[in-house]
């Protein structure tokens, strides 16, 4: 299959590679001020990876140029941090064909519907087949440009979902090789609400905020970060993400729960559960404070789940408490910013019956 991966960061770089070693031909795109890991996969031709999955990935064509990536494309993977979605949707505008397939992965929090919007397509419209993954099937990191380590490719637990659902289980089959272990989801919402990194990371930043600015990010972010009050913390976000989905009739598990599903947790609790994951193992904390697990988690994940909650009645003082002292420790508003929201995504008017069908 001709394969087009959106981003070249960390998870699109993983994405890229499996794609690849399974056969595949994969043409990677990223926007120029992206250059480093773009320039170097190209020099060598391919995607060097170490850890779960390891080996040499080949890649057909690796660059800036849009039109060049989307060659003959048949699947289409979005990844990239929440901020990047809708960039992508807008270079792809006009670009698309009837009969392909976009999967945005991971969704964080209406990936699917933030990429129609700014690709011009109706949300109901499935000449070109879109759909989102509740989480990115691998913990990975950049190691260095052209090269990845992949701690974890999940074993379970990661949910797809396509708008409209109708083509959910297309999808899957179409994907079946490299991701077998990928699950129906019943709806878009599902696979937002799944998505777990809003509940988690804030969390656990704002408990260590002076540990990253002191140290630079010195310390293991689970291994070290989560004590017993940050799980609590963490506890407190999840139970309100789940009240949120059990209002609109959407199941949504325990992220401890998942964790232990997909493979990266042996403890089903929110302390030691964290510190002892395997799939966690090693990861160090970030640099500075100035990071996605503010920006990202807090400003398109906390403010969308707790715009949707206000929508459907569901109260949210802990995302609202979080959402607060985010704000207040770097300086902006991220509420009024609403870089996404039910409002943005073109549902803020939908009840909970109408957002359930979605």
């Amino acid at each position: 299959m001709k394969i087009t991966v959106l981003g070249a960061g960390a998870g699109g770089t993983a994405v890229a590679f499996d794609c690849a070693s399974h056969g595949h031909q994969v043409r990677l795109f990223d926007f120029e001020q992206f250059p480093g890991n773009i320039a170097t996969i190209a020099s060598q031709g391919g995607i060097k990876a170490e850890g779960d999955i390891e080996g040499f990935g080949a890649i057909a064509y690796s660059g800036h140029d849009i039109d060049a990536a989307l060659q003959n494309a048949e699947l289409i993977y979005v990844v990239g941090p929440a901020y990047s979605t809708e960039p992508f949707g807008a270079v792809v505008a006009g670009k698309l064909t009837a009969g392909q397939t976009v999967i945005v992965t991971p969704s964080s929090c209406g990936g699917a519907l933030a990429f129609k919007r700014a690709a011009g397509l109706d949300v109901d419209d499935d000449a070109v087949r879109v759909a989102e993954t509740s989480t990115l099937h691998y913990a990975v990191r950049l190691v260095e440009p052209g090269k990845i380590r992949v701690f974890l490719k999940l074993i379970a637990g990661n949910l797809l979902a396509a708008l409209p659902n109708t083509h959910t289980q297309d999808i899957l089959d179409l994907i079946d090789d490299v991701y077998p272990s990928m699950e129906p989801a019943d709806s878009v919402l599902q696979t937002s609400l799944q998505n777990a990194n809003p509940i988690i990371h804030p969390a656990v930043t704002l408990s260590n905020a002076a540990r990253i600015e002191m140290t630079g990010g010195d310390f293991l972010f689970y291994e070290e970060g989560v004590s017993d009050s940050t799980g609590r913390l963490i506890e407190a976000l999840d139970n309100e993400r789940i009240a949120i989905g059990k209002k609109l009739g959407i199941t949504v598990l325990p992220d401890p729960e998942m964790g232990m599903r997909q493979g990266y947790m042996l403890e089903n609790n929110y302390g030691s559960g964290y510190r002892k994951a395997p799939g966690f193992l090693g990861i160090g904390a970030q640099p500075q404070l100035d990071h996605r697990y503010l920006h990202e988690d807090v400003g398109y994940g906390l403010v969308f789940m707790s715009g949707l909650g206000r929508q459907i009645g569901v109260a949210t003082p802990g995302m609202d408490a979080v959402i607060q002292v985010a704000s207040i420790v770097m300086a902006r508003d991220y509420r009024a910013e609403g870089l996404r929201t039910p409002d943005t995504l073109g549902i803020a008017d939908r009840s909970a019956e109408a957002l359930s069908a979605l």
